[in-house]
């Protein structure tokens, strides 16, 4: 059964368009940021495992590899293998990089995995996994912000392929308040609530609080079901409801709300919530 925010608090009424089938409003987000053409890694001569990088020949050595072909010249498990600097255990860095990937299935497994589950692998410990998980944020952060400078929102999907990257793998909820001017430019994207986004639990006004204070024309709510299914709850919808009467008041719009999961999302107005705002002085 699709969502429905009828059971509104007393004095809210909204209107809830037909709802429109789950496949249509449930989208996998697939990030379509341009980026630059990469090479393909060049051929890594073949070396026996367990050897220290000193004692491979200079053309199998990643650091000597990267300044002849490139960053892009090299396999993930040299990259990797050069971030970590070392090896241990009698192996070199890229043996233990190149056992990482593969207990992983690779580099996407590998990006997925907690402090926990890296430290576990054989020879990465705790300092290895710290420096592996701030290299992989520091990817995500930089496609989440391409391309630098201000951006607008033409339709939820331009949202949901940035915050998908920094929020569909957080281990506990977050409420993101997205702020916008009249020409849907993106001011600002503040952290309003972490831990457990509840209607009953969150102060509406503080929603709005750095919206006021920009002289914002309307907001996008944006929060993470760490369980993955990005499925709205009647929490989210009652949320919702709330924020879109204190939008009226405030006149400021609250234009959409996402709700994000593992590597999917769902909007609230695409589920045929409305958020238009109706006449001056109406609550519809």
């Amino acid at each position: 059964m699709s969502p429905s925010i009828r059971d509104a608090p007393s004095g809210i009424r909204l209107r809830v368009l037909e709802p429109v089938a789950a496949a249509s409003s449930v989208a996998a987000a697939s990030p379509t940021l341009a980026a630059p053409p990469i090479a393909a890694a060049s051929p890594v001569p073949e070396r026996s495992p367990g050897r220290g990088i000193r004692e491979l020949s200079p053309a199998e050595r990643p650091r000597e590899r990267l300044a002849l072909r490139g960053a892009a010249g090299l396999t993930a498990a040299e990259l990797i293998g050069l971030l970590w600097g070392s090896g241990g255990r009698g192996r070199s860095a890229i043996d233990l990089a190149a056992d990482a990937l593969a207990r992983f299935d690779g580099i996407t497994g590998l990006a997925r995995a907690s402090g926990p589950e890296l430290e576990a692998v054989p020879g990465v410990g705790a300092a290895r996994a710290a420096q592996l998980q701030a290299a992989f944020e520091l990817g995500r952060r930089l496609l989440a912000d391409w391309p630098a400078g201000r951006w607008s929102i033409r339709s939820p999907r331009d949202l949901a392929d940035r915050l998908v990257l920094q929020m569909g793998r957080l281990e506990r909820e977050e409420l993101r308040i997205v702020i916008l001017n009249t020409k849907n430019v993106v001011l600002r994207v503040v952290t309003a609530y972490q831990g457990s986004v509840s209607a009953s639990l969150v102060r509406v006004g503080e929603l709005f609080r750095d919206a006021v204070r920009l002289d914002a024309a309307g907001v996008i709510l944006v929060h993470n079901h760490p369980s993955g299914d990005p499925t709205p709850s009647p929490d989210d919808l009652h949320l919702t409801a709330e924020a879109l009467a204190a939008g009226r008041l405030l006149d400021i719009d609250v234009l959409d709300h996402l709700v994000v999961g593992h590597d999917a999302w769902v909007s609230l107005r695409d589920r045929g919530v409305s958020f238009d705002r109706g006449p001056r002085g109406s609550a519809a």
